[in-house]
């Protein structure tokens, strides 16, 4: 297996501390806090520990602190209700004694019931795209360093953009975005890993989307980004090692908060996975932002 998918799958396997608590590690890609797709990510995990015969439907989450990315993660599963079809665990991360994120998370045993469901936007597909990675060197000599270690880094998925990124001249656009993402190599057939990287590749881009209007140039250091809460809902079964489109939008701004949905499909068109988000975003008269939130571009 590629090295860096294999990584990622050693960070989403948590140590056991106690019955219901558990130990993870953290990584560094790039930003100065903990990647909030990791602790979604995670934390899935913890409570897909506590639960069998069920699979995990929903998660609401809220982030509480920023994450401190040189140390563990602990988390604390509630056993909150095992029902006749429905369960419901309560997970707590904690970090330095004080909790950074907590989520609740449904799992349901399957059953069949109503179908319907949103149609595929009209977009390319993979094979019409580049990655994320192939930022042509013109481009590449022009911006910020921290954005280039960005764009450069080799990743355990693929990345392809349906609309272009632009880099040196960005305009306000429509807030919606599209994005082609799969695993660069094969993976177990565990459908609960294949939730937890769902989960983890979620938090990618999401809230960027409220930006978009606006042509916020992230390069000057004047925006502060963090995400608030984040649901997730799972509807039907799928393949991160497949390709999937994330389908964002966000119809809302307001009061130094962007608001983002998003739809995961896949290359047959069907709706498998459905995703919103809140988060804070402050365009500062100067570089300096205050202590305090998680700054995430």
């Amino acid at each position: 297996m590629d090295p860096l998918l294999a990584d990622l799958l050693s960070l989403l396997e948590l140590e056991r501390l106690e019955e219901r608590i558990f130990r993870g590690q953290s990584r560094d890609i790039g930003s100065p806090r903990v990647f909030g797709g990791q602790v979604l990510g995670q934390a899935l995990t913890a409570a897909n520990y506590t639960v069998e015969g069920r699979v995990a439907h929903s998660l609401h989450a809220y982030f509480l602190r920023a994450g401190d990315v040189t140390a563990p993660i602990v988390y604390d599963v509630d056993v909150a209700r095992d029902g006749r079809s429905f369960s419901n665990r309560r997970v707590v991360a904690i970090q330095h004694g004080r909790p950074i994120f907590n989520m609740t998370v449904s799992f349901q045993i399957p059953e069949q019931g109503l179908e319907h469901q949103a149609t595929i936007p009209a977009v390319p597909g993979p094979d019409e795209l580049q990655d994320l990675s192939a930022t042509p060197d013109e481009v590449l000599e022009n911006i910020p360093e921290k954005m280039r270690r960005y764009l450069t880094r080799k990743r355990p998925f693929e990345i392809r953009p349906v609309e272009p990124v632009s880099l040196l001249s960005l305009q306000p656009s429509d807030p919606v975005r599209h994005v082609w993402m799969r695993a660069v190599d094969r993976l177990p057939d565990q459908p609960d890993l294949h939730r937890n990287l769902l989960a983890y590749l979620s938090d990618f881009q999401l809230i960027g989307t409220a930006t978009l209007p606006h042509g916020i140039q992230f390069e000057q250091g004047r925006v502060q980004m963090a995400s608030l809460d984040h649901a997730l809902w799972f509807h039907r079964p799928f393949r991160v090692d497949e390709w999937l489109l994330y389908s964002m939008e966000s119809p809302n701004a307001a009061s130094a908060r962007g608001f983002a949905l998003g739809r995961f499909f896949d290359t047959d068109g069907v709706l498998v996975a459905s995703t919103a988000q809140e988060g804070l975003i402050r365009i500062w008269p100067s570089r300096k932002e205050p202590a305090g939130d998680e700054p995430k571009v």
